[in-house]
């Protein structure tokens, strides 16, 4: 796994390279604990990302409370192939989730 994060101004953008598991999950998750409270928008760009695992919808719903109680707006992009379909699966699954906001034409989603 390869990530970058970089700071445009008020944004964060987190770009992971791989898979997101379970053995890059807590460091993906750090990437974005100390972020300046100058950032007040935080885009996961997941277009390089060919596979997740429950880890990545445990760091999407992270991702969403943690911008949340942030006072961030989080904008999930370049969803696509398996991670997608793991999104509609687990939406089909567990519609309390609200996976639909990270999905193309979701809350959470912009076109990338």
């Amino acid at each position: 796994m390869v990530f970058t994060v970089t700071d445009a101004g008020v944004t964060a953008v987190v770009t992971p390279r791989g898979e997101i598991d379970s053995d890059t999950l807590p460091s993906l998750l750090d990437s974005v604990e100390h972020l300046p409270q100058s950032v007040t928008a935080v885009t996961w760009d997941l277009r390089h990302a060919q596979f997740i695992d429950v880890a990545g919808l445990h760091l999407l719903v992270h991702q969403r409370q943690a911008c949340q109680d942030a006072g961030r707006i989080l904008t999930v992009i370049g969803l696509d192939g398996q991670p997608q379909r793991l999104l509609q699966l687990a939406q089909e699954v567990l519609p309390d989730g609200r996976w639909e906001d990270f999905l193309p034409g979701g809350l959470l989603a912009a076109a990338g």
